[in-house]
């Protein structure tokens, strides 16, 4: 059953403006599908990670260059957290198709201080914060604690389906609210502009 509600969104990426609308379902992708899923890492030849390993393998060369190991980590780091995406959806899939998916939803909060804590997170990874707005939604929602999603670490993916599911119970300890959302939504107001100076 979609409801009405006000949330606040930080924007990341092209800023909003009062009166834009537009709508999340099931196929439209967001941007954290698009930069886990659709992002390719490569190094100024082209090469990818896989071929940067293969070419120093063959070559037995011990050490990466400065590029090819900046490459090959934001590979690996992007790699993880997509991973852990797919188990998060594989889960809800499985368990909680009700619930908004990660990869096709808006990421917001239920309180401008909740907002406001997400931002110090972004700030502290040098992820530019452009605007927060407030949002007025006709859809559905799924309250989650970020701290629960499955860790990146190398533990085993069995260990990380079950963070899934205890991320999937829903935001019991409010240690990182985070409310995605789907349906009709459309910009309010404009809480903060971080481009004005």
């Amino acid at each position: 059953m979609k409801k009405d509600f006000t949330v606040y969104h930080l924007v990341t990426n092209k800023k909003m403006k009062v009166g834009q609308k537009f709508v999340f379902d099931n196929n439209e992708k967001n941007t954290l599908y698009q930069f886990f899923f659709e992002k390719e890492q490569r190094n100024s030849n082209q090469q990818n990670f896989t071929q940067i390993i293969t070419n120093n393998y063959i070559n037995n060369q011990i050490q990466l260059n400065e590029e090819d190991s900046k490459v090959s980590m934001q590979y690996l780091e992007q790699t993880i957290r997509a991973v852990r995406e797919t188990i998060v959806e594989m889960v809800r899939l499985e368990h909680y198709p009700q619930y908004p998916s990660r990869l096709s939803c808006l990421y917001t909060t239920r309180t401008y201080a909740d907002a406001l804590e997400w931002k110090k997170i972004f700030d502290s990874f040098n992820r530019k914060v452009l605007q927060i707005v407030k949002l007025k939604v006709q859809g559905t929602y799924f309250e989650g604690d970020g701290n629960l999603l499955p860790s990146t670490d190398s533990l085993p993916f069995d260990k990380k389906i079950e963070q899934a599911k205890i991320y999937w119970n829903g935001n019991k300890e409010n240690n990182l609210p985070e409310l995605l959302v789907n349906g009709n939504i459309e910009v309010i107001d404009i809480i903060e502009d971080y481009t004005i100076s």
